[in-house]
């Protein structure tokens, strides 16, 4: 009974000992609420970026043309410097609300809502 005691004590001052570095665990661009990791995105945004990268070919006609800025949401550029690709959004009957928006790659940007916010997507 000793014995059982003695490893129940140890595995629950191992856990204790573990939780405090788990919780340390923690990725630099989680208090950066600008950007996000290729990782987190979504399955479908990775997709649209690998296919960004190389160039196409794309799903949505509307993918790549010119994103004007207007919600002012990104650094300011040059007209014709940003674009636009489509993020398919499952159960969406149309484009849905997520798209990525690059410059000169690697500097895109996720938006899951129309442009009213979005993330640098870091490598």
């Amino acid at each position: 009974m000793k014995s059982g005691v003695k490893a129940l004590s140890l595995l629950l001052l191992g856990l204790l000992l573990w939780q405090p570095m788990v919780q340390a665990n923690t990725y630099p661009d989680d208090a950066d609420s600008a950007s996000i990791k290729i990782f987190r995105l979504p399955l479908e945004a990775r997709d649209t970026l690998h296919l960004i990268k190389l160039g196409g070919p794309f799903p949505y006609p509307r993918d790549g043309i010119v994103f004007s800025n207007h919600e002012r949401q990104l650094p300011k550029r040059p007209r014709g410097y940003y674009h636009e690709y489509t993020v398919k959004t499952p159960g969406a009957r149309n484009r849905g609300a997520r798209r990525i928006v690059c410059g000169a790659v690697p500097e895109c940007y996720y938006t899951d809502d129309h442009y009213q916010t979005f993330k640098r997507i870091k490598e």
